[in-house]
C-alpha cells in the first residue's frame, strides 16, 4: 500500500506540471491574432541628372610642336679676308637690331685691286684722247688724198697725166684710209676694253660692300663660328642668327582630331579661318600667346599618320613680361589650340554614354536607356546629333542597379551642368 502511495505520488508530480504548460499554450494561442500582411513597395533609387540644354559651343582640338623662328639668317663670307672687326653683339643669345654692323673683313686688297682698275681705266682716257687727236689728222690726210685721187683721174681722161701718177694718188688715198681705219678700230677696242674693266670695277666696288656683314632684320645671335683675327675663305658660315620679329610652331594634329573641328565650320570656311592660341605650360601655370594659321603642311608624318599645321605669332619679343611670360625661343616644346567659330548644341559628359547608348528620365520617374547618337568628342565632351533633346533628364551616374523600367529619384546636378556649359565655351 505504501508503494503504491509512492508511485502515484511521482506519477502526480510529474503530470500536473506537464499539463498546467499544455493549458498556458493552448490558452497563448487562443488569444494570439492573425499577423497583418506587410506592404511591399518599391524604394525608388536616386540617381544624378542634368537637364538637357543648348549651351554656346567652341569646337577646338590640341596638338603639340617646337617653336621655330619664321626667319633664320645664315651670314656667309661673300669675300675671303682677315676678320678685323666684330661687333659687341656678336655673341650667342644676344639681340641684334635691324642695321647693325655685325662683323667686318679686311678690304686692303679690293681697294688695291679698284685702284689698279682706275688707273687702266685713265690710262685708256690717255689713249683715247692721243687717239681722238691723231684721228682728226688722218680724216684731213684722208680729204687730201681723196681730192689728189679725184685731181688726177680728172687729169689723166683729159690725157694729161699719166697712169703711174694716177696709181700713186691712189696708193697714197688707200693708206691714208688704212690709217683712219686703224684709229677708228684703236678707239673701238678701247671702248671694249673700258666696257671690261668697269665691270670688273663694279664687281670689286660689290666685294667691296660685303665685307660689312650687317643684319639684315631684328635677329638673336644663336652661334658664332668666325673670331677676331681669323681667316676665312669664301662660302665659310661667319654666324647663324634667328629672325625675331615672328616665330613659327608646326604643330600636328591627327586626321580624327581635325575632321570633326572643320565638319563643325561653316560652308566656304577653311583651316585657315581658325583661330589659334599657344600654351606653355609650366609648374602650376599656362603661359598664352594669341596666334593665327598660316598654312597647312604638306607632309604627312608616317609614324604618328597626322597632319601638320603651321601657326604663327607675331612679335613675340614684345609680348615679354618679366616674371610672367619668357621669349618664344627655338625648340620650346608648346601646345597650340585651334578653334572654330562658337555655335549652339546640346553638349554631354562622354562618360554618361556606353555603346552609343544612355540613360534618361522619362515620364513618371522611370528609368530609360535611350539610343545616342554622337558628332564628335573632343576633351571629355560629347556633342549630341541625335536622341536627346532639350529638357530631358540624363543621367550622370551610373545606378548599381540599372534596369529599364525601375523607379528612380532623380536629383539634380546644376554644378556639373554649369561646368559642362563653361568647359564648352572654352573658360
Amino acid at each position: 500500500m505504501k508503494i503504491w502511495t509512492t508511485v502515484i505520488g511521482r506519477v502526480f508530480a510529474v503530470a500536473a506540471p506537464l499539463a498546467l504548460g499544455v493549458g498556458v499554450i493552448l490558452y497563448s494561442g487562443a488569444m494570439k491574432s492573425a499577423a497583418s500582411p506587410k506592404e511591399n513597395t518599391a524604394q525608388a533609387v536616386p540617381v544624378r541628372v542634368i537637364t538637357m540644354a543648348e549651351v554656346d559651343l567652341v569646337p577646338r582640338v590640341t596638338g603639340y610642336g617646337v617653336v621655330a623662328p619664321a626667319l633664320e639668317w645664315r651670314a656667309i663670307a661673300r669675300v675671303e679676308g682677315e676678320v678685323i672687326d666684330t661687333s659687341p653683339l656678336l655673341a650667342d643669345g644676344n639681340f641684334v637690331p635691324a642695321g647693325t654692323e655685325l662683323l667686318r673683313i679686311d678690304d686692303t686688297d679690293l681697294r688695291l685691286t679698284l685702284a689698279q682698275l682706275d688707273a687702266q681705266m685713265a690710262a685708256l682716257s690717255v689713249k683715247d684722247e692721243t687717239l681722238n687727236a691723231s684721228l682728226a689728222l688722218s680724216q684731213d690726210d684722208l680729204a687730201l688724198s681723196q681730192s689728189e685721187l679725184t685731181r688726177q683721174e680728172d687729169l689723166q681722161r683729159q690725157g694729161i697725166a699719166t697712169q703711174t701718177a694716177r696709181d700713186q694718188a691712189a696708193r697714197t688715198e688707200l693708206a691714208a684710209r688704212s690709217k683712219l681705219m686703224d684709229i677708228q678700230n684703236q678707239l673701238a677696242l678701247n671702248a671694249a676694253e673700258r666696257a671690261v674693266l668697269s665691270a670688273q670695277r663694279a664687281s670689286s666696288a660689290r666685294s667691296l660692300e660685303f665685307t660689312s656683314v650687317v643684319s639684315p632684320f631684328d635677329v638673336r645671335v644663336r652661334s658664332v663660328d668666325a673670331d677676331l683675327g681669323q681667316y676665312v675663305p669664301r662660302g665659310a658660315v661667319l654666324f647663324t642668327a634667328d629672325g625675331t620679329d615672328t616665330a613659327e610652331i608646326a604643330a600636328q594634329f591627327s586626321f580624327g582630331q581635325m575632321g570633326p573641328l572643320i565638319r563643325s565650320m561653316e560652308s566656304g570656311m577653311s583651316v585657315l579661318d581658325l583661330t589659334a592660341e599657344v600654351r606653355l605650360r609650366q609648374a602650376g601655370r599656362v603661359i598664352t600667346w594669341p596666334a593665327s594659321v598660316d598654312r597647312v603642311s604638306e607632309t604627312i608624318d608616317a609614324r604618328t599618320q597626322s597632319a601638320r599645321v603651321v601657326v604663327r605669332v607675331d612679335q613675340p619679343r614684345d609680348q615679354i613680361v618679366a616674371g610672367q611670360r619668357p621669349p618664344l625661343r627655338r625648340d620650346m616644346f608648346v601646345e597650340v589650340e585651334l578653334r572654330a567659330p562658337s555655335h549652339r548644341a546640346l553638349v554631354i559628359p562622354s562618360s554618361a554614354v556606353v555603346d552609343g547608348r544612355a540613360l534618361v528620365v522619362s515620364a513618371g520617374n522611370k528609368l530609360e536607356r535611350r539610343a545616342v547618337e554622337v558628332s564628335y568628342i573632343f576633351e571629355g565632351l560629347a556633342v549630341v546629333a541625335g536622341g536627346l533633346q532639350p529638357g530631358e533628364q540624363l543621367v550622370v551616374t551610373d545606378p548599381s542597379v540599372a534596369v529599364p523600367g525601375m523607379s528612380v529619384k532623380p536629383v539634380e546636378d546644376q554644378a556639373l551642368a554649369d561646368t559642362l556649359a563653361l568647359q564648352a565655351s572654352a573658360q
